[in-house]
């Protein structure tokens, strides 16, 4: 039998008369020399790799092949033993450190005596004692505030702002130390108080080194990740796009060796990468990518809420190179039945060269003490940004998420979320290409935003995933209208393809077929403004003629992409209208939208072509195409008085079901699918 510790030998046993006789082959030095240096740059040659190294070198394809099975092996169990040295060197060496503290922990002294520690009943002595002195304190104070007050006039609180200028470094300390803490409204502690813990707590020096050594290795990966093509990264079966790929699972394995964050049988992962041009500079996107703000602005329908929680490392100025932060995010599915996906996470950049930026987000246990509930755990993910000369950048955007099904998403939203449709790199590229020439349309033609009220999806327990979700909130937020706001909204399944959906409720004729409050009366759009290169991107003012209503317009916006669509609309008034169209500032106009979002059902992913046909511009581009489609209508209506009695909301609870109820029945009469359940 033949040494089978040396690479360079390869064993190819016969199978002739002479059974048993093996005969060994020993790789000239110049094979192994070549051999050796082509396993530094690619460590898995593929066949065409193999077949090149045969003819070189004069060996078998086999021989080619076992060679670098047998020199991956050898170079695995060489790291391994390197690894397992270091750590087991570490480990005597924490032992030692263990031993040492608690040899000095039994010879513990008193730091202000030098005697011998408390016992319990002295440090319950003391600890009386302390608390004695401290309540005796509190009554001298409240004596002299109650006296200097009387002395002055006014009381001790009012003097805080005008005292602490004055006093030197200690003394602010000390007047900070007796006086109550600030007292938040409710409504604003539910917002930051989360916020506000973690500014009190901090974030150490070692934490802040974990972070980073995580954003770094993180980095590395996705890196790679951008630079590997096959066969990492293969085009999925259900797909002809040329532009979206998934990972190959058994190839990430070998590349990038990991344990599962989710351990149990539920969970799966979600991986896609995505190519596209925004007509954004490449310095503009990295900063508006960094800002939790921008970010949700740049992607409103898929991320709900954003923060950032603390900028560890503010970057270099002028490229920002070298910046991290720990965030948190909410995203969410235009849709009553999906739940909402929350991260943790570390976004790190790095300038790779000059015009050239990469980001990436990987997920982060945060808050250490706190026990998350969250069921999605983000992989090394994020995107790279091309500075192009024209003024645009070339995005490429990887996602690549581990997801725990504990339960089941709703039937309706199931291929598309399984799919890696719903949160996939596409819908975020895509998503930024229409949020930036929507910009570019405002900029160039003066549009100005209304409002800042927003679609509300009421979410309520997994256990009942049918029918219509109804919620009652209190409006206070900017540019929305103050009082107790109802809001409602439902999904459904049409078998129909998705852009025929868009038409028919883009178009305004069409209008008093599902709008109940119209009571079946025509409208008239009297302004129509094209935000966006396909024509069914545009915002336009109509006129409803309802008698009781005069004084009111109809504002709405249509959008589409090759993903899906939206149409909302809000009612406004006439004097509002002309505030906003004089260039004015509109943005405490209140707005309360209600509208529709439409989107394929994920069951048929056809090949994007563009078309120049003035029904859809997509062709039957992606998520567009032939098919069933899925529609989410949502309505949000004031209660005229801000009561919050129980018997008014559950009155306007009533009234918003109903409503949507008949819209949902007018909509598939309309459509010609009154028979579905």
């Amino acid at each position: 039998m033949g040494n089978s510790g040396d690479l360079g030998d390869e064993q190819d046993a016969t199978n002739s008369q002479n059974k048993g006789k093996i005969t060994c082959h020993r790789h000239t030095t110049h094979q192994i020399q070549t051999l050796e240096a082509f396993f530094k740059d690619c460590p898995h040659p593929d066949e065409n790799q193999r077949r090149q190294l045969s003819k070189e070198l004069g060996l078998d394809l086999k021989q080619i092949k076992f060679w670098f099975q047998n020199k991956r092996t050898q170079t695995k169990a060489q790291n391994e033993r390197a690894n397992n040295s270091v750590l087991r060197a570490e480990n005597e060496r924490v032992q030692c450190e263990n031993l040492a503290i608690r040899e000095a922990l039994k010879n513990v002294i008193c730091p202000s005596c030098g005697g011998p520690p408390f016992g319990i009943e002295e440090r319950q002595r003391s600890l009386q004692k302390l608390q004695l002195e401290n309540s005796q304190l509190k009554e001298e104070h409240e004596k002299v505030s109650n006296l200097l007050a009387k002395y002055i006039g006014k009381p001790i609180c009012q003097m805080n702002s005008s005292l602490m200028p004055s006093l030197p470094g200690s003394a602010i300390l000390e007047h900070q130390n007796v006086l109550p803490p600030p007292i938040l409204p409710v409504h604003q502690e539910m917002d930051i108080g989360l916020d506000l813990n973690l500014q009190f707590k901090g974030i150490n020096d070692l934490e802040q080194s974990l972070m980073m050594e995580t954003a770094t290795n993180a980095m590395d990966e996705l890196i790679r990740l951008m630079r590997i093509n096959e066969p990492l990264w293969i085009k999925p079966p259900s797909s002809t796009n040329i532009e979206r790929y998934v990972i190959h699972p058994e190839s990430y394995e070998k590349v990038f060796p990991r344990a599962n964050h989710f351990k149990t049988s539920s969970a799966r992962e979600e991986s896609s990468k995505y190519s596209g041009m925004v007509t954004m500079n490449g310095m503009q996107l990295v900063d508006m990518l960094l800002d939790s703000d921008k970010w949700v602005d740049l992607f409103p329908t898929i991320v709900s809420k954003a923060r950032t929680i603390q900028v560890l490392e503010p970057g270099i100025n002028g490229n920002r190179n070298g910046c991290l932060q720990l965030m948190h995010e909410q995203m969410h599915i235009l849709s009553p039945l999906v739940s909402p996906r929350e991260y943790y996470f570390l976004r790190h950049c790095q300038q790779i060269e000059l015009g050239l930026w990469a980001i990436v987000d990987v997920s982060y246990e945060w808050p250490k003490d706190n026990i998350s509930s969250s069921h999605c755990w983000r992989l090394p993910s994020g995107f790279m940004i091309q500075d192009m000369t024209n003024g645009c950048s070339n995005v490429t955007w990887l996602e690549h998420v581990e997801v725990d099904d504990k339960t089941q998403t709703h039937r309706l939203y199931r291929d598309l979320i399984c799919n890696n449709c719903a949160y996939g790199a596409e819908r975020w590229v895509v998503t930024l290409q229409r949020t930036c020439e929507r910009l570019l349309a405002e900029n160039s033609q003066s549009i100005h935003e209304v409002g800042g009220g927003k679609l509300d999806f009421p979410q309520l327990s997994e256990a009942n995933n049918s029918g219509v979700r109804v919620s009652v909130r209190k409006s206070l937020g900017h540019g929305q209208p103050s009082g107790i706001v109802v809001s409602a909204a439902t999904s459904l399944w049409l078998p129909l393809p998705s852009h025929n959906v868009f038409n028919f409720f883009k178009d305004e004729k069409m209008r008093a077929q599902w709008d109940v409050l119209s009571n079946g009366s025509p409208v008239q759009e009297i302004v129509h403004i094209s935000n966006g290169s396909h024509l069914g991107n545009f915002t336009s003012i109509i006129w409803p003629f309802i008698p009781t209503e005069n004084n009111m317009l109809m504002l709405q916006e249509s959008c589409i992409d090759q993903l899906g669509s939206m149409v909302v609309y809000a009612p406004i008034d006439i004097p509002s209208m002309n505030l906003a169209i004089s260039g004015d500032d509109s943005s405490n106009i209140p707005i309360l939208p209600s509208g529709f979002v439409i989107s394929s059902d994920g069951r048929q992913r056809d090949h994007y072509r563009a078309s120049t046909s003035t029904e859809t511009g997509f062709g039957t581009g992606t998520g567009i195409g032939t098919g069933g489609s899925l529609l989410t209508v949502a309505f949000q209506i004031l209660v005229s008085s801000p009561s919050s009695s129980k018997e008014l909301n559950m009155e306007s609870v009533a009234t918003v079901n109903t409503l949507i109820s008949n819209t949902v029945q007018r909509i598939k009469a309309s459509l010609n699918c009154s028979n579905l359940d």
